[in-house]
């Protein structure tokens, strides 16, 4: 596709995205709807379209054009056809490091304020390096897996097999090339899981015994209860989540990885649960809270200018109402896991201070994980203990 014709259909999508529902989902239905683009016209598009979304709201006056130019600039190291063919003096250069490639878009484009990229730094946790998360924005983070204990070998042989390319980080953690399609070559179903980098790091913090009657509250399609039950087979678990339909997702996510033993309910968590949880009490509770996914947002780049701030205090209200109507059934001496995907302190260090204040809860330890080293996510994740619980 010429790159005058990718400009057009570009121009097309965005007027015609509304910045209410995620990017991968309206152009699945967009490439539906327009059956004539061929796969590869499909991922030029989808390529510069997350790429502009990656300059946040950096030169947001400027012409569509030059927006789509420097965002591929900054986003590929390898040969693109669009500034191929707008600036092919910076064609030859886009295999330089990021740090002198944003130099040059400065010389031509004074206006560039690498600040604007995610323009909330002023509510990052102080543990994360300004800089260095800004510029990360502009690569794409990888697929990670994580392979069940003792299926390492079998994993390899199956993509060895397929022919597909990896990087062993650890006997259980495997990392690809974003895009890659596992599901249609691995053929070992239920052996891995697709989960971030990040994600698996955050099970560290679990550490659950024998016989343990865990709680994971807001269990979503259950990924942090399958790194629970790998490391601890022997475990009563609950998941609890408010929408019925991911739960249906949990099932069959178990299901594959040969889950039968565990009990399922459906809560809404900001009410509280006493006539559906009378009598229990639970040994360890993951509190994976809803928040607002900042950590994440390298890959869901169109969050950057969708984001409102205001919505951060928003989270951090529905966290702590939750935390509420959950801690009652932690047991005296065991631990909440308190985890986010976001990389505000509103929602991570603030929120653990204010849960040990409210709650009596002691911090054992705790840990912001820098996925923007790692072409990961970032997520925060504390292990809070009773040392006299409070009644």
């Amino acid at each position: 596709m010429k790159a005058f014709h990718q400009l057009a259909t570009v121009q097309n999508i965005l007027q015609t995205y509304p910045e209410d529902q995620p990017l991968h989902r309206f152009l699945a239905q967009f490439y539906k709807k327009n059956k004539q683009m061929g796969s590869k016209d499909r991922k030029l598009s989808s390529q510069l379209l997350y790429n502009y979304f990656r300059l946040g709201r950096a030169l947001e006056t400027a012409p569509l054009q030059d927006r789509l130019l420097v965002a591929e600039f900054l986003c590929n190291t390898q040969k693109s056809s669009y500034v191929d063919y707008y600036k092919e003096n910076w064609s030859i250069k886009i295999e330089l490091p990021i740090v002198e490639k944003v130099k040059l878009v400065k010389e031509e484009y004074p206006d560039f304020d690498l600040k604007a990229i995610f323009p909330f730094t002023e509510y990052l946790s102080e543990d994360i390096d300004a800089e260095a998360f800004l510029y990360s924005q502009f690569t794409q983070p990888d697929l990670f897996v994580r392979v069940k204990r003792g299926c390492a070998d079998q994993f390899k042989t199956e993509l060895e097999k397929s022919e597909i390319g990896y990087r062993e980080l650890t006997a259980t953690t495997f990392a690809f090339k974003n895009g890659t399609k596992l599901d249609q070559l691995v053929k070992q179903h239920g052996i891995y899981e697709i989960q971030d980098l990040s994600s698996q790091k955050v099970g560290e913090f679990f550490k659950p015994q024998k016989w343990d009657k865990w709680w994971d509250c807001c269990a979503a399609s259950g990924g942090k209860s399958l790194m629970l039950l790998d490391e601890q087979p022997n475990i009563k678990l609950l998941v609890s989540d408010l929408r019925e339909s991911i739960l249906d997702n949990l099932d069959e996510r178990f299901s594959v990885a040969g889950i039968k033993s565990y009990q399922k309910k459906q809560l809404d968590l900001t009410n509280n649960p006493a006539m559906f949880l009378h009598g229990y009490e639970f040994d360890g509770i993951i509190f994976d809270a809803p928040c607002s996914g900042s950590g994440t947002w390298g890959r869901t780049p169109e969050m950057i200018v969708q984001f409102e701030t205001s919505k951060i205090k928003f989270y951090q209200e529905l966290q702590r109402k939750i935390a509420h109507n959950i801690i009652p059934y932690l047991k005296s001496g065991k631990p909440l896991i308190y985890i986010t995907c976001s990389v505000f302190r509103q929602e991570n260090e603030e929120q653990v201070d204010w849960l040990c204040q409210t709650f009596g809860l002691v911090m054992e330890e705790q840990e912001l994980i820098k996925g923007y080293g790692s072409k990961s996510d970032s997520m925060f994740v504390a292990r809070l203990v009773f040392q006299n619980k409070l009644e």
